[in-house]
């Protein structure tokens, strides 16, 4: 195999890629044998016609297709590695040879990382940040503490009002017709929580158990179901049951039954403590965001939409992974927010950027220092990721790929990278 580079337009490169013919020819014969078993060619039976008869029933190049999808997972790593390019989305590939003499000879465009001269990243000035936890703070917890442990209580007797829970059936009609997904029975409903379309909880206000309403509301005109949007609707609303919170002393049995700790003292001290062990994590984290921000600011970077696009992705993704921890997913969240997917995107699109162009310095920086990763620091990062996940950390490395460490690898070095920033800027 060699590789060439034809050429680089900002962000765009092209390079060629030739594959000696007895390798492309042995790509062929693989193909041959993975397919023949779909041609029916008359004189043999199915899978048994040799190669050469099929080409000619079916041209000469009736397996290069395959041969290259062979071929290609292979040689286009070696040749992007051979030519140190950093490819950042899928490859454009044009066929330009296939001969006897030259052999496969295919060209590849691919968007690659952006090259750029870094700017000042040492003896940056950042503010000395202090998060100093107060009283006020102690309570605030001590009180979501309560919060976690109240119970759920019908009140039959009292109206409807935020922060209750309406316990409803319901059914939503437009036009006079019930529309799919517009149903439901012995919904939990916390007043005030903005979970329906707007107008339809405040509705709710004042009313109690038994009471029936028609609720009157209308869909955003932006909302992703189209036969729905900007349409009014009328919701049949039944109010099977009022719900509110009933909290429990805050006393020193409430600190033996939540906790470990045999007095409300001894719970408030220990609250004190971890939120202070917060508090000066997250002073460490603003501090090292601040200056990652700094430094990102010093360097231009032109950021190539392909790795936007990518973060957007990767946000989105992880933004359904927190939903299914409550229980939903992005396509409820749409529907419950009256929102498009193209909206979303745009609206993590300055986040995205920002990011973006953050990992290319510190990478870029990376690089300048010859910041690398130890086998020992590899070990402890998986020591760490075994302890959390509560598995030893033989089973752990086991069951990772190799682009798994690599990524593992990358996150440590990012790590060290924003230290050396810390160790090297001027705290006020």
């Amino acid at each position: 195999m060699k590789a060439e580079l034809l050429k680089k337009e900002g962000t765009k490169v092209s390079l060629k890629i030739t594959v000696e013919n007895d390798k492309f020819e042995a790509a062929v014969t693989k193909a041959y044998n993975k397919n023949k078993g779909k041609f029916n060619i008359p004189g043999f039976r199915k899978g048994k016609a040799p190669r050469v008869v099929i080409e000619s029933q079916y041209g000469k190049g009736v397996f290069y297709n395959d041969a290259i999808e062979l071929l290609f997972p292979e040689v286009y790593p070696e040749a992007i590695k051979e030519l140190d390019i950093d490819p950042i989305d899928r490859p454009d590939l044009d066929v330009e040879e296939i001969s006897k003499d030259n052999g496969l000879v295919m060209v590849v465009t691919v968007e690659v990382k952006p090259e750029f001269e870094l700017g000042a990243y040492k003896g940056i000035e950042i503010a000395k940040v202090d998060n100093n936890v107060t009283e006020a703070e102690v309570e605030v917890s001590l009180q979501e503490m309560q919060n976690k442990h109240a119970r759920l209580v019908s009140a039959e007797d009292k109206a409807l009002e935020k922060g209750f829970t309406a316990i409803i059936d319901f059914e939503g009609f437009v036009d006079g017709v019930a529309f799919e997904g517009g149903k439901g029975e012995n919904y939990s409903l916390v007043i005030g929580s903005n979970t329906f379309i707007p107008g339809f909880e405040d509705q709710l206000v004042g009313k109690k158990a038994g009471e029936e309403v028609e609720v009157n509301v209308e869909f955003p005109a932006e909302y992703h179901a189209e036969n729905l949007a900007g349409k009014p609707a009328v919701f049949k609303v039944k109010v099977n049951d009022v719900k509110v919170k009933e909290l429990p002393e805050l006393d020193d049995e409430f600190a033996k039954d939540s906790s470990e700790f045999d007095t409300l003292a001894e719970l408030k001290s220990d609250l004190r403590a971890k939120l202070e062990e917060n508090a000066k994590a997250s002073a460490e984290a603003e501090m090292r965001n601040a200056i990652v921000e700094k430094v990102s600011a010093n360097t231009e970077v032109e950021i190539p939409e392909a790795m936007i696009q990518h973060q957007i992705d990767n946000m989105l993704m992880e933004l359904n992974m927190q939903l299914q921890y409550q229980g939903l997913n992005l396509q409820q969240l749409l529907q419950m927010t009256g929102r498009s997917i193209e909206e979303l995107r745009e609206e993590r699109r300055e986040d995205a950027a920002r990011l973006v162009k953050s990992s290319l310095v510190l990478e870029a920086i990376a690089k300048a220092e010859a910041i690398e990763v130890s086998e020992e620091e590899m070990n402890e990062e998986l020591e760490k990721m075994a302890k959390m996940y509560n598995m030893e950390s033989d089973k752990i490395k086991a069951s990772l790929r190799e682009t798994d460490i690599e990524d593992i690898k990358g996150q440590i070095k990012i790590r060290k990278t924003i230290d050396l920033l810390v160790d090297n800027a001027v705290i006020a």
